[in-house]
């Protein structure tokens, strides 16, 4: 691999396409279905990226691709702010019922996860009369100017890039395994929850935050799933001083945990949630769902774009929606029990794993040099992910230093299929 065709597509790519374009295989896709993926040469592969995380319900679903269909066969797009459409409000309704929070919710909607970001921000901005926004590290939000400088990571996303939007703040994520003040649990007594009170002594003024954005679970960070008495403690802080907490759910929700959502089952209650990836299983649509009184708080013709909740896509959304909730969700639970038993054997039996962990099917393996140093190995993740393409499995990785395995699979896929792509995974560790 790659095959002759392939070769021939990468040739043509290299001479079309800019080298800032990064691709983590050279496989390009001929047709896919379910959680499988046919290449230009015939070869069958076993999808554990899901299009980072973008196709939950499955490649092809058949009511989803139903359902955009008859869409299309009714009109593409109109453009919401001039002529509007009912899936753009029934898919609000069905938004605002399922959205983290026992409070009245109001949702509209963009293209991507970056842009649910910067509208989500500025929601909080106008709501509270703040300029500051509050980010961790290690965190991953889009790369627009400002999704960019809220991201964490340098390399690649923001290298060379700057200067960055002002009023953005960092403080360190509640990443247990490589705690930023050299604690353990439970003797820590989280004290990373607490980081905002001094942060406010030393950083900035708590009166002029507007908002602080975090991952439920960090995605591009390393799938890190925090203490369970972070959220509510964070949470407790920033009721205080009136800050809005933004739950960044692009990769954690619609179903990638077992869950509609993460927040809920770690304790969050967001003033605001974002949703993008999965929503529209491929298609591009973002959610911004929050408080009614925060999502009102713009003028009118303040918030919205030409394209965001195109009807094909608001359409397919409402078929995902109604797959996770027929029976998705439950299988997704299934496959999280399967897939971090084996994680948790992996761990166990091989040292290059230094930590197993997730939630659901939204599971990781962190592989380090020796689990003294804990040394990032971000050379053996390449190989791993390497291995297993050549293996007819496709894997990505994730974390600041490239070196975290994570599974993105998409819920549909079978058993045998689910089987076969762990035990190249093993073979890919023992490779390593």
């Amino acid at each position: 691999m790659p095959g002759p065709n392939s070769q021939a597509l990468l040739e043509r790519r290299r001479q079309a396409v800019p080298r800032g374009v990064f691709n983590t295989t050279p496989i390009f896709t001929a047709r896919s279905q379910g959680a499988l993926i046919e290449d230009v040469d015939g070869n069958v592969y076993i999808d554990f990226a899901g299009g980072i995380g973008c196709v939950n319900v499955g490649y092809s679903h058949p009511a989803v691709v139903a359902a955009a269909g008859a869409q299309t066969q009714k009109f593409f797009h109109t453009c919401f702010h001039v002529t509007q459409h009912e899936p753009y409000v029934v898919l609000a309704e069905r938004m605002n019922a399922l959205a983290p929070g026992n409070y009245p919710k109001k949702t509209f909607f963009a293209n991507s996860g970056a842009e649910a970001v910067e509208n989500a921000v500025k929601l909080a901005r106008v709501f509270t009369g703040r300029p500051g926004i509050i980010c961790f590290v290690d965190a991953f939000h889009g790369r627009t100017l400002l999704a960019m400088s809220l991201t964490s990571k340098v390399a690649p996303y923001k290298e060379g890039f700057g200067p960055f939007a002002p009023e953005t703040y960092r403080i360190p994520y509640p990443y247990c395994y490589r705690c930023p003040y050299g604690a353990t649990l439970p003797d820590c007594g989280i004290r990373c929850a607490d980081a905002m009170i001094d942060f406010f002594k030393r950083y900035v003024e708590a009166d002029k935050v507007a908002a602080v954005i975090i991952e439920p679970i960090l995605g591009e960070g390393g799938f890190v799933v925090p203490p369970p008495e972070f959220f509510p403690r964070m949470q407790r802080i920033c009721r205080e001083h009136g800050i809005l907490i933004i739950a960044d759910e692009v990769q954690c929700g619609c179903g990638r945990t077992g869950e509609m959502f993460a927040s809920p089952s770690l304790g969050l209650e967001p003033d605001i949630t974002i949703s993008a990836k999965s929503i529209a299983n491929g298609l591009p649509l973002s959610a911004i769902t929050g408080r009614t009184e925060v999502m009102d708080a713009a003028k009118e013709g303040g918030i919205g774009g030409t394209f965001g909740g195109n009807p094909v896509a608001c359409a397919a959304a409402l078929a995902v929606l109604d797959a996770l909730e027929g029976g998705m969700l439950e299988r997704g639970r299934r496959i999280g029990q399967v897939v971090r038993a084996r994680f948790a054997i992996f761990k166990d039996k091989y040292n290059i794993v230094g930590d197993a962990r997730g939630v659901g099917p939204m599971a990781a393996l962190e592989l380090v040099e020796d689990r003294q140093s804990k040394k990032p190995a971000k050379h053996a993740a390449g190989a791993f992910t390497r291995f297993c393409y050549e293996h007819g499995l496709i894997t990505i990785t994730a974390g600041t230093y490239g070196n975290v395995i994570r599974t993105l699979m998409p819920l549909a896929i079978a058993d045998d299929e689910l089987e076969e792509g762990l035990a190249i995974m093993e073979a890919g560790l023992k490779a390593c």
